[in-house]
C-alpha cells in the first residue's frame, strides 16, 4: 500500500515537474512549497483513507490527523527547490510505524522509476531486487559522504564549519537536495555516509530503515545550543569517525 500511495503522488508531481506556479515560502524565504507539493500529499491521504482509514498521518504539508495504532509518516516531495528549478532530484516518501517503531517504508523516484523499499523484516529492495552485495568503502578516506543544509542561514554556518572538518578526511562530499534518497543511494552504494542535521520525521523515517537493513550503522546527532538535531548513516568501519568530525571533536587527528 505504501508503494501505491508513493506512485499516487508521482502521478501529481510528473506532470507538474520545472513549473513555478503556485509557489510560497514556509520557514524562510527559501523553504518553498507549491500546489505540486499539496497534490502530491493530498493523493497520498486519498489512497490511505481508502485503504485504512482508521490510522494516523503525519504529512509535511497536512499536519497530523488520526489516532490509529498505525501512522503513515509521510513526504509527498522530498527535494521541493530541485523539483521547482527543473533539477532532477526528488523523491516521495511513505513509511508506515506501528508500537515496535518503522515497519515498513517506501522511497520513490519519480523520474527514474526507482521505487526503493523494505518491510522491517528485511531485506531492502529497488524495484523488487533486493540490495545485496554492495561494496562499502571501508574507511573515511576512500568514502563518498552526502550531507544537506538548513534553510535557516545561522544553523547553516555551523554545517559549514562541519563540511570543512569532513572533506580533507573523505573522498568527497555531495548535496543531491533529497535527504530521502541520500539515505537510499548509501543502501544501494551510490554513496558511503550520509549526515544531515536539521530534518523532519517525513524526511528520513522510510529512508533510514532501508539504509539500516542494508547494513549501515545509524547514529542520532544530538542537538546543541547552535544546531538542531541530526541522523548520520555509515559502514561500520568508518561512523564513529565520521560522527566525531561532524560533531566537532577535537580529539580526531588528521
Amino acid at each position: 500500500m505504501a508503494v501505491e500511495a508513493a506512485r499516487a503522488a508521482a502521478g501529481e508531481l510528473l506532470p507538474r515537474f520545472g513549473n513555478t506556479h503556485g509557489v510560497r515560502a514556509k520557514s524562510t524565504p527559501t523553504d518553498l512549497v507549491s500546489d505540486a507539493d499539496v497534490a502530491a500529499e493530498s493523493a497520498i491521504r486519498s489512497v490511505l483513507a481508502a485503504r485504512r482509514p482508521g490510522d494516523a498521518i503525519l504529512g509535511e504539508e497536512g499536519g497530523a490527523s488520526g489516532e490509529g495504532d498505525l501512522r503513515w509518516v509521510v513526504d509527498p516531495l522530498d527535494g521541493t527547490v530541485n523539483y521547482l528549478f527543473g533539477i532532477p532530484v526528488f523523491a516521495v516518501s511513505v513509511a508506515c510505524e506501528d508500537s515496535g517503531g518503522t515497519r515498513a517504508g517506501v522511497v520513490l523516484d519519480p523520474l527514474r522509476d526507482e521505487c526503493f523499499s523494505s518491510t522491517r523484516s528485511g531485506p531492502p529492495s529497488l524495484n523488487g531486487s533486493a540490495l545485496g552485495g554492495v561494496e562499502r568503502a571501508a574507511e573515511l578516506s576512500l568514502a563518498m559522504v552526502a550531507t544537506g543544509f538548513s534553510y535557516d542561514a545561522s544553523v547553516r554556518a555551523r554545517q559549514a564549519e562541519a563540511v570543512g572538518r569532513v572533506l580533507p578526511r573523505a573522498r568527497d562530499i555531495r548535496r543531491a537536495g533529497s535527504a530521502a534518497l541520500d539515505l537510499c543511494w548509501c543502501a544501494c552504494g551510490r554513496y558511503d555516509a550520509f549526515y544531515e542535521r536539521g530534518l523532519h520525521a517525513w524526511d528520513v523515517t522510510a529512508g533510514l530503515l532501508i539504509a539500516s537493513l542494508a547494513g549501515l550503522e545509524v547514529r542520532t546527532l544530538a542537538a546543541t545550543d547552535d544546531q538542531p538535531d541530526g541522523v548520520l548513516v555509515a559502514p561500520a568501519g568508518f561512523v564513529d569517525e565520521l560522527e566525531q568530525l561532524v560533531k566537532g571533536d577535537s580529539s580526531v587527528r588528521g
